[in-house]
């Protein structure tokens, strides 16, 4: 059993009316007699308690209210919040649930609901089945033991509970365990002979896997999103069984999203995961997914119904921030001048590739960061023709050109922005630069070729030189 935290209240939650009949369940856990149990949900990886019962000295406890509970798996949790048992919660919601705490899953009992009968069998089925796996697998490491018979008893119960899951799935179809067991299974690769050519083809083994990840799976069908089970598959899938590049991510996430708007709490919880993952992503030039997501789904109005204000403002404020600097287009331009008080363009800078540092003298981080980015410069990336643009973010123009001075930062270009300008470009209602290089922290680095074309971005200066590197031994291949 596992540990479960207090009342969290989740920001997209939407508590939305199916019928006018709400929901009554009458829970016993013996030996509990005083006290409150709470019930609670799944959603994603985490669980959410959104009600409480007190437990009467005969020890029933009963949730009531007058809207009905969202379909999902939920929990009855035990008045320590250490523990508690799990039951459906779907057409059926008025019910009573019996157990107790010395073998809570062994001794579940409901009435009232067929759909919950059913998931008790199957959850003392996976304990029986699963408590005879164990024990074999216990006995393969006692010595002498007879791996073969052992190995192959382990199979045939496995190959029982995958039956027992297949009869489920064939009987009731519309159980939310026939989602769930969907959700589990994993494709089989066809064999070899079955292959382009009559032979092993790893190629065509990893498209089939992707192209069958989801078999069977609705992706409206939001009942699965209040389950254990749901957010692994998908972190695993955009995770490790995808390719990293922003093309297929883009792909693949609209092949969820686009069925899933068939329903609004389904689509929320795809949207808003995948969101959450491409929205400071964990690697360079996958925030054109999150772009792709902000012009499709957040501009488009398709989830204005759900959206806070606070959720609202993050998403747009990140999402126009970065539409401009997405790796391959073209930097925007900089409106300022140089320490001699002369104006700027980016556009005539001559070099096969131009280092953006926007930094500010006052910043710790900065203080210390600038000078390495100054001699790896100075020592390696001159000699490859890159030129460095120092931006002035903050700190004031004397403590500037002081640390300037005070670093002998020779060879760069140093710029800044007047109160004029900023004034000027704030009153005719364009994007600053903070915007359009979404320069939320100091320093940061953008590198851009001859064009001035975004290549990299955000990158420590270390990384930074792996790619000049990188690129230098590219220039040299026959």
């Amino acid at each position: 059993m596992r540990v479960i935290t207090g009342l969290v209240l989740l920001l997209l939650m939407n508590n939305s009316v199916r019928s006018q009949q709400g929901y009554a369940i009458t829970a016993t856990i013996k030996p509990f007699t005083s006290g409150y149990v709470y019930l609670a949900y799944h959603f994603g990886n985490k669980q959410y308690i959104m009600d409480s019962a007190a437990i009467a000295p005969d020890g029933k406890a009963v949730f009531k209210g007058e809207q009905p509970l969202l379909g999902g798996i939920y929990m009855i949790v035990y008045p320590q919040k250490n523990a508690w048992v799990e039951c459906v919660i779907d057409k059926q919601q008025r019910f009573s649930m019996v157990t107790d705490t010395l073998d809570p899953i062994r001794n579940l009992r409901f009435e009232g609901s067929d759909q919950n009968t059913l998931f008790a069998e199957y959850q003392r089925k996976s304990v029986e089945l699963g408590t005879k796996v164990g024990q074999l697998r216990a006995a393969l490491s006692a010595p002498n033991a007879k791996s073969d018979s052992l190995n192959a008893a382990i199979r045939s119960i496995n190959l029982q509970m995958l039956e027992y899951r297949e009869s489920i799935q064939s009987n009731h179809p519309e159980h939310l365990l026939s989602g769930i067991f969907r959700l589990l299974k994993d494709p089989e690769i066809p064999p070899a002979a079955q292959h382009p050519g009559g032979k092993y083809d790893s190629a065509y083994a990893y498209h089939y896997y992707v192209n069958h990840y989801w078999d069977g799976v609705s992706f409206s069908d939001e009942r699965l999103i209040r389950t254990p089970v749901l957010q692994p598959k998908l972190d695993r899938y955009f995770n490790s069984i995808l390719p990293q590049m922003s093309d297929s991510l883009i792909l693949y996430a609209d092949q969820i999203l686009l069925p899933a708007l068939a329903s609004e709490e389904a689509f929320k919880f795809y949207l808003s995961s995948l969101t959450d993952k491409y929205i400071n992503p964990q690697y360079m030039g996958q925030d054109a997914v999150f772009v792709h997501l902000f012009e499709k789904y957040y501009i488009t109005g398709k989830a204005d119904k759900w959206m806070n204000d606070q959720y609202r403002k993050f998403v747009f404020d990140r999402g126009y921030s970065m539409m401009a600097n997405v790796i391959g287009k073209r930097a925007a331009e900089l409106p300022m001048i140089d320490t001699l008080g002369k104006d700027f363009s980016l556009y005539t800078v001559q070099s096969p590739y131009t280092l953006l540092c926007f930094w500010d003298p006052t910043c710790g981080h900065c203080q210390e960061e600038v000078p390495k980015v100054d001699s790896i410069f100075q020592n390696k990336w001159k000699k490859q023709g890159l030129k460095v643009v120092g931006v002035m973010t903050d700190g004031g123009k004397e403590n500037w050109l002081n640390f300037i001075r005070k670093h002998n930062l020779k060879d760069w270009i140093h710029i800044y922005q007047t109160d004029a300008t900023r004034e000027k470009i704030l009153q005719a209602g364009q994007p600053g630069y903070r915007q359009l290089y979404d320069v939320y922290q100091t320093p940061m680095l953008y590198l851009l070729d001859k064009n001035k074309n975004i290549i990299a971005k955000k990158l420590t200066y270390l990384q930074m030189d792996e790619l000049m590197t990188m690129r230098g031994k590219s220039i040299q291949l026959p």
